[in-house]
């Protein structure tokens, strides 16, 4: 018999649907077991899932007789204290997504799976005396072992076994093989306790605009406040970080580091671990669940100081916490764009605000966002005007190529400075944001073009693969030879892809070694250490690559960067675009001359004299904010304005249409919020399935959110909801 009194649990159950569930108690359960964050086996349907507790009521709107009893309550304590609850709750609100979900985007997998919440003991290895002095060529017909051995003879310490399974495929043979040879031995765990005397090598000597950052930061140490650390590339941002970082440490706090790419974690980590003397733990997509999860249990518990992590990390539980960073803050990575649509830049301030910790956020180039509030004055401003050091900012030119003879993308030109450059013993790095050997094979016959059946979008050429593949939706297909269309052998490739440069460059280089750095270079786990380890070692000569060159990498003896192709990103139909070519351009501007020789960049353009090329040569980073911002002031744009994007799609091309015929979102608009659509999608058609959206725009935010209220309430009970998919992005960054 039910007792009319037992405890009723409300639960967040992450299934998509934005409400609460109401089950009783387990039997027996304590009142102090319930806390709220508290995972909860329910039984859900024909199977069991794992909840989140919210709340506990004696109340329900379900008769009693009606619900059913949680299995188990799996977390006493909960893993989450109330601020970490706040926060969720918050962010649920702002971005009008169930709840459910975004408390599960808050814990690891395994732990949403269910499983205990415990750090399970990894094994550490390290050297012995014999493997510090044995040479890795002895294993010329062992080069797993080889590999191996060379990377701890370049690496102090001892590492676990999670550790190297980040850098080395396949590594377990190896290791046993190496310590059968008596050349690696079992190490004790590292002690995990936070010291306090955190600082293991000296500090460098920081210049007065980098004293004046680290000052500024060091005394807001304890309260919440926004800092936004604009320094020109190569300024020795990271050194800013570290240095206050130490003062964090000193506190007996802990400090959690946000990176746009996970390619960026190693190098940092690498940094911070020969820096500092507590223990620094990483959380991204490449590790294994059972790293993730010791990571998020460390700094749970509180015995890691320093978590670098990408935009997920930003929910980590803190125990200790005393400060967050966000690097690159302008970086659209830190903008979820699936299912849970979160700007981890935003949420890390609403997080900094309700801990009372400062909150760091450093760019070269920051967002029009960011600037904006430092200009209201939410935001203080801080700047890095110079190189770190002896090196000097690199001189930009615009090599006009209209009317050039070009091979294969490259100016004649261009060419010769290559030459030049090489001649020097120097490193030549070129930029193209297309990854491939071509965008389009196009019959010269008939003008038939290769698209994809699923999406608006042509098939892109992969000639080592021999393949055509679609980038939207992952189909493939073997390379044509002959035209399906006029069955004329003429298909030729049009338009240039990194694969196709990397082709000539071996052509007209030869004898040169030339590195491509892209998705497709670097699927291999390690790969893309191995190259930036070729680069930094001077075993490479010309470095090209996509949009993953852009970002922190530092290569002393780069003197010329090339961006083959600035105009694709000059017309873009997303209002953004011009602030995301800006920082492009400046950013990848940033790897050249970043020791003591000048380096100098060149910009391939057929429109020499366009306003925004012209405000980033003759003036700077910061006047073209002041130009886009007054752009965006007199269209009524963000910041502005306050934006949320509906993205409805289905199979048939219909459904979409009568989803927004039935909606009726002007009814509820209330005359505050401008509605704009529906349209077609940028891209109409992907994977098979045709897309739709709606733009709502506000001069305040809070009409916009009451109006986004109304509407996700009104969708939910709309039957043709079930006939399609639909997100609501709040924030967008990407109107496509």
């Amino acid at each position: 018999m039910t007792d009319d009194r037992a405890w009723i649990l409300k639960v967040a159950v992450p299934i998509g649907r934005r409400r609460l569930f109401d089950y009783l108690a387990p039997e027996g359960t304590e009142p102090a077991a319930l806390q709220p964050g508290a995972r909860v086996r329910v039984p859900f349907g024909n199977s069991s899932k794992i909840a989140f507790l919210i709340a506990v009521s004696f109340d329900s709107e379900v008769d009693r007789a009606k619900l059913k009893s949680a299995e188990a309550i799996l977390d006493v304590p909960s893993l989450l204290n109330a601020t970490d609850i706040e926060l969720l709750l918050w962010t649920a609100r702002y971005y009008h997504h169930p709840l459910g979900e975004v408390f599960s985007t808050a814990f690891p997998v395994t732990l949403r799976r269910g499983k205990p919440a415990l750090i399970q003991a990894e094994q550490y290895f390290g050297l012995t005396p014999e493997g510090r002095t044995a040479n890795p060529d002895l294993l010329m017909r062992a080069p797993r072992q080889q590999c191996l051995l060379a990377w701890f003879q370049t690496q102090p310490g001892s590492f676990s076994t999670g550790q190297i399974a980040g850098q080395h495929d396949n590594w377990r043979p190896a290791v046993k093989a190496l310590l059968a040879r008596q050349w690696l031995e079992p190490r004790p765990p590292p002690d995990r306790i936070v010291t306090a005397m955190p600082v293991r090598t000296p500090e460098l000597q920081a210049n007065a605009s980098q004293q004046t950052a680290i000052d500024a930061v060091t005394q807001a140490l304890g309260g919440f406040r926004v800092f936004l650390l604009e320094g020109v590339t190569g300024s020795g941002k990271t050194e800013v970080y570290m240095q206050i970082i130490r003062s964090v440490l000193e506190r007996g706090q802990q400090v959690l580091v946000l990176l746009p790419e996970i390619t960026l974690t190693p190098q940092l980590q690498e940094r911070f671990r020969q820096r500092f003397a507590v223990p620094v733990t990483v959380a991204h997509s490449k590790l294994t669940d059972k790293q993730r999860q010791a990571a998020w249990l460390e700094m749970q518990q509180g015995v890691c100081a320093i978590l670098l992590g990408t935009r997920s990390a930003l929910f980590t539980p803190l125990k200790k916490p005393g400060l967050i960073i966000l690097d690159e803050e302008h970086d659209a990575s830190f903008k979820q764009q699936e299912g849970f649509r979160f700007s981890a830049r935003d949420v890390a301030v609403a997080r900094g605000k309700m801990l009372q910790i400062p909150v760091l956020l450093g760019s070269a180039t920051p967002s029009l966002e960011s600037y904006y509030n430092v200009e209201i004055g939410r935001y203080q401003w801080l700047h890095l005007p110079e190189r770190a050091g002896d090196a000097q900012p690199p001189n930009l030119h615009l090599l006009d190529i209209r009317n050039k003879r070009m091979q294969e993308g490259l100016s004649q030109p261009l060419i010769t400075q290559i030459h030049r450059t090489l001649d020097k013993q120097e490193q030549v790095l070129l930029f193209l944001n297309r990854r491939g050997f071509a965008p389009t094979l196009i019959c010269h016959a008939c003008a038939w073009i290769a698209r994809c059946s699923r999406c608006d979008a042509n098939l892109v050429i992969h000639y080592a693969e021999d393949l055509l593949r679609c980038h939207h939706c992952g189909f493939e297909q073997g390379l044509l030879r002959h035209c399906p269309a006029c069955k004329s052998g003429q298909l030729t490739p049009l338009g240039l892809g990194t694969e196709r440069i990397e082709q000539v460059l071996t052509q007209l280089f030869p004898g040169k070694t030339v590195v491509r750095l892209d998705r497709d270079s670097t699927q291999r786990k390690g790969q893309l250490e191995s190259y930036l380890e070729q680069i930094q070692q001077g075993r490479a000569d010309i470095i090209l690559g996509t949009q993953m060159l852009a970002k922190g990498h530092h290569f002393p003896n780069v003197t010329l960067v090339v961006l083959l192709d600035v105009d694709s990103g000059l017309f873009s139909i997303d209002f953004h675009g011009t602030e995301k070519l800006a920082q492009l351009i400046v950013q990848v501007s940033g790897r050249a001359g970043r020791a003591q020789k000048r380096g100098q960049v060149i910009l391939q353009t057929r429109q020499p004299d366009h306003p925004l090329l012209a405000v980033l040569l003759r003036d700077s980073y910061r006047r073209f904010l002041q130009l886009a911002l007054a752009e965006r002031k007199a269209a009524h744009l963000p910041p502005y304005s306050f934006q949320a994007l509906l993205r409805v799609e289905a199979a048939i091309a219909q459904e979409p249409l009568t989803f927004f015929a039935n909606l009726d979102a002007p009814a509820l608009a209330g005359g505050q919020v401008q509605i704009l659509g529906p349209v077609s999608a940028p891209m109409a058609r992907k994977a098979g399935r045709y897309r739709y959206q709606m733009l709502f725009q506000s001069a305040q935010r809070r009409p916009l959110h009451l109006f986004l209220d109304a509407l996700t309430a009104r969708i939910e009970n709309l039957k043709q909801s079930r006939k399609i998919r639909w997100s609501l992005d709040v924030d967008p960054v990407d109107l496509y």
